[in-house]
């Protein structure tokens, strides 16, 4: 059974950074890509960053330039390097993976929470 574990989330003043952690209870090299989302007060969960299994990244436009999104298959974790962070940045932050070929499956962990003070 595939789980999501993430950890890192905690509360940072605006212009720090902080750094999340995704571990995988099974290799990570076997998911097409893994990513993380977040979900905002009474806002839809979107996308912040995703890494391929060749390690091609993505970025939303409101994160490019201030977070990185790496992956450590010998560890089976996948990490989100958040600097600068601004307020509207808080969230519940959500690692996901994404199974399969012809029918896709997405695995996603409970969430960490971020909360940046201004």
């Amino acid at each position: 059974q595939v789980q999501l574990l993430e950890s890192g989330g905690g509360l940072v003043q605006a212009g720090g950074s902080l750094g999340l952690s995704c571990a995988a209870s099974v290799n990570i090299f076997s998911f097409n890509a893994m990513g993380w989302y977040r979900q905002a007060p009474g806002k839809q969960r979107e996308l912040v960053a995703t890494i391929s299994r060749g390690g091609t990244t993505n970025y939303a436009d409101s994160v490019k330039g201030r977070f990185t999104i790496s992956r450590d298959n010998d560890k089976n974790t996948v990490y989100l390097q958040m600097n600068s962070l601004k307020p509207e940045d808080t969230a519940v932050y959500y690692c996901d993976a994404e199974w399969g070929s012809i029918s896709l499956t997405d695995y996603w962990g409970k969430g960490t929470l971020v909360t940046v003070s201004s």
